[in-house]
């Protein structure tokens, strides 16, 4: 079958929009549905059809537009639903063992054997898993989970076959297997061997309880290891043991895996069957579906062809299984499709429900077998509308999502357009939505800032002038400002993450930023000043002298010059800087000795600062304190005797917009400091939240 021509892959009505230097780029590389399609140079744009105005794939049966969805509300837990699996899977395994059991009588071999029933070496460690019936009994302790064999029963099992043995060689062998059974390593892996087919037997292994082993264990470490019982003492000395902790952290990367849930949902009822049609040979799939459940499924047309272009996950025909991409669409339910336009068959399948009857020529495609794939969770890095993209393939799929948001990888088959939910979002809606496949988004916006490039005025006699602007602009755009850690090539896209919740003992960093005069240095000083107990800040390094009513440690960390030089060439220091020909910064390793303390550092930092932080081991919560409007700012500096002008309010919020716009992909939460008390409480909630509820961070922290 051919490809879709080269119309489908760039809608008509964007085109129209578009200036023609940048349409031809577009048509130059056109990454779409999996396809990168190069032309020939300046003619690309002659390609393009006048009557084509609509998007290359059509969702059939969508009931709504992803993209227009509103933010979800985090999914509670479906305890019931799993506990529900486990009762179901016990129930099919006994009815299948059940169909399993032999009639013992009815075979002619064991009427045989029952005729000799002992023949060789008496082997006591069988004759206690007989039952009532002799040798019948223990054969049918075969069929059911064996019993599980002591270490006592093979030693006295295997002394009584030495001794049973005539030649010296056999005898000999023997005595070599009791030697390695009585070495406690051998004993130790016997006792590991039974422990394991112990629970191997059951029915259904065991469901955990909990993937976070590894944090209730230090939680329990904490709380004993000042226990004035001998109970405690050694249950902390117990958990503190690096083979315990190995053991905690390989419990719960199995736990992960298990509690993924399974798809929780409705059986969809389908059928197939080959069968000659025309003089092709055919299939003809039947699909009943409910009515929550939409078709999920996009088409295209291929020259006079209607073909299943995509199969989204979650609709009736991903669960099916038996529509896939490339298929053909001959019939729905007696009506031809061949010739139809794609926005004709949609309209069809809105007026069918119930049985849905396709007739299809089954794709070419060798079909690979089915990959069970993993769930990869991503934070988006940047906003995105699919009604503002023209290289969706299909706009009512497209799921739109902000800066900051968590997203479901549930598919990468097309890597230019992975299927996905928002975090809270699986519930609300059955289908899964398409979001840009991250080397896609790298690779367009590349090509965008290329042509943003050549916009730019050629060389003429007021070069001098294009420069200047060029320069002014990109100083906006990045705002660097002496930051040689901000890359100006980084294209943000994703960034994986994972759920972590904090232990008992080992609190997070609380990094607060903003720009000057937006309340993140009175809101540290107030923590500080309120919950000593709780909250800290750490000890700063500087090379100025100490003075009489300072302490090392407790003031500064007083170093030479040379020192501070040194940890600053390794990067030990968070952030570091001159004044009055003295160095001053803050490490890492005064942040850490915070935290091994038990309380909640606190800091104020420099976006320059962010790389660094979170480039650590310290998995810092990074709070963005934002200006309120410019009338309301002039008011909250009043009360501190400040009155600026009017310029300066306006550069206290452009700078936060700048601040907001380049960093905010690694802010964890975001504060407008309306009224300093309101801001205070947030602030507490969202601190006391680290506590009681597990956090995306990068999954990177956790390897």
């Amino acid at each position: 079958m051919q490809k879709a021509p080269l119309l489908t892959l760039i809608p008509h009505t964007h085109l129209h929009h578009t200036p023609p230097h940048m349409r031809a780029a577009m048509m130059t590389t056109s990454h779409m549905n999996g396809y990168v399609t190069e032309s020939d140079g300046g003619g690309g744009t002659d390609i393009v059809e006048e009557g084509v105005q609509r998007h290359r794939e059509m969702a059939v049966d969508c009931p709504s537009e992803l993209g227009a969805r509103t933010l979800p509300v985090r999914r509670s837990a479906q305890l019931e639903k799993i506990r529900q699996q486990q009762e179901d899977r016990r129930r099919r395994e006994e009815e299948g063992r059940s169909r399993q059991e032999l009639d013992l009588n009815s075979s002619m071999r064991l009427k045989k054997l029952s005729q000799n029933p002992k023949v060789g070496i008496d082997n006591p460690t069988f004759e206690q898993m007989e039952g009532p019936g002799g040798s019948a009994g223990g054969l049918q302790s075969l069929i059911a989970p064996p019993a599980l064999l002591e270490l006592e029963d093979l030693l006295m099992s295997l002394k009584q076959v030495q001794h049973s043995l005539n030649d010296s060689q056999s005898q000999e062998d023997v005595e070599l297997v009791l030697q390695l059974v009585q070495k406690p390593d051998f004993q130790k892996a016997f006792s590991i061997h039974n422990s394991v087919a112990h629970y191997m037997n059951r029915p259904s292994p065991p469901y955990p309880l909990t993937d976070h082993a590894q944090t209730l264990a230090q939680e329990v470490e904490v709380m004993v290891q000042n226990s004035s019982h001998k109970e405690g003492l050694e249950l902390s000395s117990l958990l503190s043991t690096s083979h315990m902790q190995a053991l905690m952290m390989a419990h719960d990367s199995v736990a992960e895996q298990e509690m993924q849930l399974e798809p929780l949902v409705p059986s969809v009822n389908a059928s197939e069957t080959l069968t000659q049609w025309g003089g092709e040979t055919v299939k003809i799939v039947r699909i009943e579906k409910a009515k929550d459940i939409p078709l999920g499924a996009t088409v295209r047309n291929d020259m006079d062809s209607v073909v299943i272009s995509r199969i989204v996950k979650g609709g009736a025909a991903e669960r099916s299984g038996l529509l896939h991409e490339g298929d053909e669409i001959l019939e729905i339910n007696g009506v031809e499709i061949r010739g139809k336009d794609v926005n004709e068959v949609f309209d069809i399948l809105a007026d069918m429900h119930g049985v849905l009857s396709f007739v299809l020529i089954p794709s070419a495609q060798i079909k690979s077998p089915p990959i069970k794939e993993t769930v990869v969770h991503v934070k988006a890095h940047f906003d995105y509308d699919p009604s503002d993209d023209p290289y969706v393939p299909c706009r009512e799929l497209g799921l739109c999502f902000q800066k900051g948001d968590i997203l479901h990888i549930i598919s990468q088959d097309d890597p230019n357009w992975w299927q996905a939910y928002r975090d809270g979002d699986e519930d609300n809606q059955p289908l899964a939505g398409l979001v840009p496949g991250k080397s896609f988004q790298q690779q367009r916006e590349a090509m965008k800032q290329t042509i943003e490039e050549d916009k730019e005025p050629e060389k003429t006699g007021k070069l001098w002038c294009a420069k200047k602007t060029k320069k002014k602009r990109k100083k906006m755009q990045y705002n660097a400002n002496k930051n040689d850690d901000f890359d100006n090539e980084e294209i943000l896209t994703y960034e994986e993450m994972a759920l972590y919740h904090q232990p008992a003992n080992r609190k997070r960093p609380i990094a607060l930023i903003g720009p000057p005069n937006c309340g993140q240095n009175e809101l540290r000083q107030r923590l500080l000043s309120t919950e000593p107990d709780r909250f800290a800040g750490p000890v700063p390094h500087t090379t100025r002298s100490r003075r009489d009513a300072e302490a090392n440690g407790r003031d500064y960390h007083f170093v030479s010059r040379q020192a501070f030089e040194m940890d600053s060439a390794a990067g030990k220091f968070i952030e570091s800087g001159e004044f009055e020909k003295n160095f001053y910064g803050t490490s890492t390793d005064s942040v850490r000795q915070v935290i091994n303390t038990g309380k909640i550092c606190l800091l104020c930092v420099h976006t320059q600062s962010l790389k660094v932080l979170r480039s650590s081991d310290l998995k810092p919560y990074i709070i963005f304190i934002a200006p309120p409007s410019q009338e309301r700012l002039r008011a909250l500096l009043a009360k501190d005797n400040k009155n600026p002008k009017p310029e300066e309010l306006r550069d206290i919020i452009e700078k936060a917009r700048e601040m907001e716009q380049n960093y905010g992909h690694l802010f964890d939460a975001a504060i407008v400091n309306t009224d300093l008390d309101k801001s205070y409480q947030e602030l507490l909630r969202l601190i006391n939240k680290l506590d009681t509820e597990p956090q995306w961070v990068p999954s990177s922290w956790l390897r």
